[in-house]
């Protein structure tokens, strides 16, 4: 708490300070268009003096995979002799970057550059070498803890990601290309992106240089402290790369050290944000909250009686934000532990309590698609040509007995709601009437009016997901 007061009157001073010099010079008036402006933030001139400090800390990681792995289709390629006879397996080679978190010799780094590894060493500043075994890794988040023999190391100060304002200041340290120990500058150029796994992905975005062999570097405020571990970078643009916030690995790394992987509690739902225009649909009267999109059959939700639409207000007594906060307070508890979630049912307040199962891999998505049948119908009110799903296919596709509907065609349609969309998605209700045949929909959809709003929800076979997307009524034909 102290250094939250202390906080507070430094940056109190600062801006009287900032408005008494802009008294004395005459200024304080607005500018035209009623807008103040600010006086001039205090950034670093350099980072040299936090390079130099931190440098110790970041080491060059060198992995050795197993030999004749044969999931990339390069290495499917290299792994055939002349006639087309399979040629010897070999190993192959990456690097990337880490960062000490501990002077006894843990490293933090990237999941995915240590996965397959069966060699792995780690190359400090001063040129000493080390070998290196995984002590704990998490595909989840995409982060490892290494462990060397070493009791001397630097580590990296950890800061705190959560405080990182869009705009401010970071500088990524690394090894692009072997090029050892490269430092780039940027800012936080967004927060929370998500880039593979809608549940855990939270990315910095920054435009500080990020490229192969950035991987699991540290990126760091104008303090110095680590806020990120470079993670990624976009291959079709420039100036987008991202890390993962240095608050998501302090989450795990006690469970790292202690039984080298993590374990989360799991409801087993599927959510969606409460947006303004959802509110109405599930009765709610504020915008805070996560709406229960789908259920998992036998998950802990389902067994705890939580149904589609059930907006989640709270969880053992801690508000829930959204989506995404929700996933972090379940995850964070262990499985087994028992829980219990506030939540509102068309307006009605409930407590259900649920006991939480482990988090695990996703089920396979399966094998049967909808015919790509050629359509040049017109669209309905809701720009959409859809069809009865027959017996046969909804056989074909082993839709679950909640997933009937009818599937779509083809879209015809304008409205940016019908861009998620696709040939073979089946609209399962609309606006939260059931819709399990073609006369039923032609019921619920003759009944909306042209620019009324249509939330859809809708089952996509392939890969197995749900979602909901709003629509805009066009003009009857």
């Amino acid at each position: 708490m102290g250094r939250a007061a202390s906080g507070i009157v430094a940056v109190f001073a600062a801006s009287l300070a900032a408005l008494l010099g802009l008294l004395a010079s005459g200024g304080g008036a607005p500018a035209p268009g009623g807008w103040t402006p600010l006086p001039a933030p205090a950034v670093p001139i350099s980072f040299a003096d936090i390079v130099s400090r931190v440098n110790a800390g970041v080491v060059h990681i060198t992995v050795v995979d197993a030999a004749g792995h044969d999931d990339e289709e390069e290495d499917l390629e290299e792994g055939r002799q002349e006639g087309g006879a399979p040629a010897a397996p070999h190993p192959h080679r990456g690097e990337g970057s880490g960062f000490v978190v501990s002077a006894n010799g843990e490293i933090l780094t990237n999941h995915h550059l240590v996965d397959r590894a069966t060699r792995i060493r780690v190359r400090l500043t001063d040129k000493r070498e080390f070998a290196a075994v995984v002590a704990g890794s998490d595909a989840s988040t995409d982060l490892a803890l290494l462990k060397v023999q070493a009791n001397d190391l630097q580590p990296v100060p950890l800061g705190d990601s959560d405080g990182l304002r869009v705009g401010d200041w970071v500088c990524a340290i690394g090894n692009p290309y072997s090029f050892d120990h490269s430092v780039t500058v940027g800012v936080v150029s967004s927060k929370g992106r998500k880039i593979w796994d809608a549940s855990f992905d939270a990315y910095i975005q920054t435009d500080a240089a990020i490229n192969p062999g950035n991987s699991g570097g540290p990126l760091l405020n104008a303090a110095g402290e680590a806020v990120g571990i470079n993670a990624a970078v976009s291959t079709e643009g420039q100036g987008i790369g991202f890390a993962i916030p240095v608050n998501v690995a302090r989450q795990i790394l006690g469970q790292l050290r202690t039984s080298g992987r993590v374990s989360r509690g799991y409801l087993g739902v599927q959510l969606h944000e409460l947006e303004p225009d959802l509110q109405r649909l599930v009765g709610m009267t504020r915008s805070r909250g996560a709406v229960v999109l789908d259920v998992v059959e036998g998950s802990a939700g389902a067994a705890a009686g939580l149904k589609r639409y059930d907006v989640i207000t709270a969880v053992s007594g801690e508000a829930i934000a959204d989506g995404d906060h929700l996933v972090r307070v379940i995850s964070a508890k262990p499985p087994g532990s028992t829980v219990v979630l506030h939540v509102v049912r068309d307006g009605d307040e409930l407590a259900l309590r649920a006991r939480l199962t482990e988090r695990g891999s996703a089920d396979e998505a399966p094998s049967s698609t909808v015919p790509a049948e050629a359509v040049s119908q017109a669209g309905d009110p809701l720009g959409l040509v859809v069809a009865e799903l027959g017996r046969r296919l909804r056989h074909g596709l082993r839709l679950p007995p909640d997933r009937v509907g009818v599937v779509v065609r083809d879209v015809v349609g304008l409205s940016p709601g019908v861009e998620p969309l696709a040939h073979g998605d089946v609209i399962v209700e609309v606006n939260r009437r059931p819709t399990p045949d073609l006369a039923a929909y032609k019921r619920v959809v003759s009944t909306l009016k042209p620019g009324e709003l249509a939330w859809l929800f809708v089952y996509r076979p392939r890969p197995a997901s749900s979602f909901l997307t709003k629509v805009e009524v066009e003009a009857h034909k």
